[in-house]
This record gives structure tokens, C-alpha cells and sequence, in this order.
């Protein structure tokens, strides 16, 4: 999701300064790659780049790609063979042994469904989206791009010649069932459906300084970020520039204002051990999939056993969703290091890892793509 807003975002600077750009997807990948399917790169023709789609070896030539199709105002598609041990200017560099395929677009300002219009569907409300591109690897220089946008049964289909609008819905919904992209066929064109979850929301309780690190980490990964706290003197906006919103709220007080959903998530750091108590006891049966405590493991399960005792049931679905004390062991002091150590957890059980080594992983780092 951080891409999909830097790439909206560098997108209307541009506009503002007339520039024109082109996107660059990266919609199929055959083999290992440093991206998988669904990067993005806006190019604008003064050469700024946003996003990415290599570990930085293909952007130069993408960035010559990109301008051309701008100039020529159409959609190429482009196969980088990285496998090939005789493509020095990429393979050696990029060291993925695969074979990657990247379509650029030309951006019309004047079209409302230009390809920046449906990412932007993306970012204006909370929900799961797809975003749906058509390609073809036969008829190179008859691309199609991206057309078309999805989230719950509210449909965007902005070229009905390939693929109708029932068509759409179906393939979109299974994407979202499963929460993985889909590459699938419709007669000699190729169609990326990529999933797209909401922005996550972290929620801070405690604005002590031992705060400031996590929002600035929080930040770096484009996450939402929302500091609460009891006490005037710390909830302040300018002792958190990089938060989005900074409240001095009770814990009721959080609740009301905050939407909270499964992409709203807890990290508890009040050092005031009532206030973390009061605010449990508000959002353990909320649809949010993981609560950070601070302290030691004697401290959680007091708390937990304080919750029990007030009559609230904690099962095994409570408990799944508590992380207490909060963070991967990477031997965090500083806190700085414990930042680090918390959002890497956060992501892991957001995206359903255990957060151990690549190194230990017997199979591929990326699932390959659902291919139906």
C-alpha cells in the first residue's frame, strides 16, 4: 500500500508542474526475482522515479522504456531475461536467474480511469481492493493496462473488450477470498489481479520518548500512525511530527474516535499499568488482529488475569491476538532496537509468518502466484 500512495502521490506533484509520466508494472514473473508481480514505478519525463521494480539494476533501462512510451504516448510490454548468463547488463547485477516482464503505460491525464485513477480507488477507504491488468505476451505492441478496480461488489471497468464486468467481479472475488494475486487468461491476453489489503492503523497508547522510534519505523512502512495518551504534556503533535494523529484521550476516549477494524492494530506503552488495563478491556473482543503489551511476561499475565477476574472471557481467539512482552527476540534494548523488534513481529503476524531466518526457509522466499 505504501507504494500505491507514494506512486498517487508523485503522480499529482507531477501534474501540478505539467509534467507527464508512465507506469511501469512489473505482471508476470517466471523464475526468482528481487519484485514479484504487481510492483510498481511511476516515471515522469523530467526522470523522477517513484516505487520500484528491481533491486535497482532495471531502472535505468525502464527508466528509457518509460520516456519512450510517454514520447509515443502507448503501452509496451517488456521481458528482461536475467536468467540469461550472457545479459551482463542485467543478470550479473540483478542475480535472480529469472525472467521478468514489465508493462509500461502512458498516463492520460484527460481519462478519469487512467491507471493512477484506479490505484487511487485503492487508497480512499479501508477495504480490500483488486486491482485488475490486462497484457499480452503474443501481441507486444498491443497492450492493454490496467482497467479495472475492485473492492467488496463495487466494480471500476474502464475497457470491456477483453473482459466484462460479470468477468471482473467473479475473478476479483475469488482474489479477495483468497487474499493472493491471480494471473489467469482470457482469450490471447493475460490478467494480473492483484490483491491489495487495507492500510494498516497502528494504534500507540503512551507518548514517552521510547514512542518516537516506533511511529518513525511505523512510518518508513507507510503504516497509519495514531498516538493516544492521558497526559497533556506528552500528547503533543510536535513531539510526534510523523504521526498522523496525536490524541490526549482516555482510553474510552480512544475508542470513540478511532475506527477500529481487522486492519487496526494495538501497541500498548503507557507505563501506566490502569490506563493499558482499562484500554484491554475495550478492544480484546474487537476485530483486530494483534495487541502489543510493553513489560515483562509477569505483567501480561497479570493483566490477563485482572481481565478474567472483571468477568471478561479471554479464550483462545484473545489470546492469539495478545503479544506480551511485545517484539521478536533480536535482543533489543534501545528503543530503537525494540521499534524494530515490534514492527517485525506486527508483519510477521500480518502476514502470517513466524519471523525466522530466510536462511532456515527450505522452499522459495515468495509464493508463486495462483495461476487459475
Amino acid at each position: 500500500m505504501k507504494e500505491i500512495n507514494d506512486i498517487v502521490k508523485a503522480y499529482k506533484k507531477a501534474r501540478l508542474n505539467g509534467l507527464k509520466a508512465a507506469l511501469a508494472t512489473v505482471v508476470k514473473v517466471e523464475g526468482s526475482s528481487y519484485r514479484q508481480a504487481g510492483a510498481r514505478m511511476l516515471v515522469t519525463e523530467d526522470g523522477q522515479l517513484t516505487g520500484a521494480i528491481s533491486g535497482g539494476c532495471l531502472e535505468g533501462d525502464a527508466l528509457r522504456k518509460a520516456l519512450l512510451a510517454i514520447n509515443q504516448k502507448n503501452n509496451k510490454l517488456i521481458t528482461y531475461d536475467t536468467s540469461n548468463p550472457d545479459d551482463l547488463e542485467f543478470g550479473v547485477q540483478l542475480g535472480c536467474n529469472g525472467i521478468v516482464h514489465i508493462l509500461f503505460e502512458f498516463i492520460n491525464e484527460n481519462s478519469s480511469q487512467n491507471p493512477i485513477s484506479l490505484l487511487e480507488k485503492t487508497t480512499e477507504n479501508r477495504n480490500e481492493s483488486v486491482i485488475t491488468t490486462l497484457f499480452s505476451l503474443e501481441k507486444r505492441n498491443a497492450q492493454i493496462g490496467t482497467i479495472g478496480w475492485m473492492v467488496k461488489q463495487d466494480a471500476i471497468l474502464s475497457d470491456s473488450s477483453c473482459i466484462s464486468k460479470d468477468e471482473l467481479i467473479r475473478f476479483s472475488s475469488e482474489v479477495l477470498e483468497k487474499k493472493q494475486n491471480i494471473l489467469t487468461h482470457i482469450s490471447s491476453n493475460e490478467i494480473l489481479l492483484q490483491y491489495v489489503p487495507p492500510q494498516i492503523t497502528l494504534i500507540i497508547a503512551g507518548a514517552g520518548n521510547d514512542v518516537q522510534p516506533l511511529v518513525e519505523t511505523a512510518s518508513i512502512v507507510g503504516w497509519k500512525t495514531v498516538v493516544a495518551d492521558g497526559r497533556a504534556t506528552h500528547a503533543l503533535k510536535k513531539r510526534f511530527p510523523l504521526a498522523d494523529e496525536v490524541l490526549l484521550a482516555t482510553p474510552e476516549e480512544i475508542i470513540k474516535t478511532i475506527e477500529i477494524d481487522e486492519a487496526t492494530i494495538f501497541v500498548m506503552m503507557t507505563h501506566n499499568y490502569n490506563y493499558d488495563l482499562a484500554l484491554l478491556k475495550l478492544i480484546i473482543h474487537q476485530p483486530v488482529q494483534y495487541i502489543g503489551l510493553l513489560g515483562p511476561k509477569t505483567r501480561f499475565n497479570r493483566m490477563v488475569d485482572d481481565l478474567k477476574n472483571s468477568g471478561i472471557t479471554i479464550g483462545e481467539k484473545e489470546l492469539n491476538k495478545l503479544f506480551g512482552p511485545v517484539g521478536i527476540d533480536i535482543g533489543a534494548e534501545t528503543s530503537e532496537e525494540i521499534a524494530i523488534s515490534v514492527i517485525a513481529e506486527i508483519k510477521a503476524v500480518l502476514s502470517g509468518k513466524k519471523g525466522s531466518s530466510l536462511r532456515d526457509k527450505p522452499e522459495k522466499i515468495h509464493t508463486d502466484i495462483l495461476s487459475i
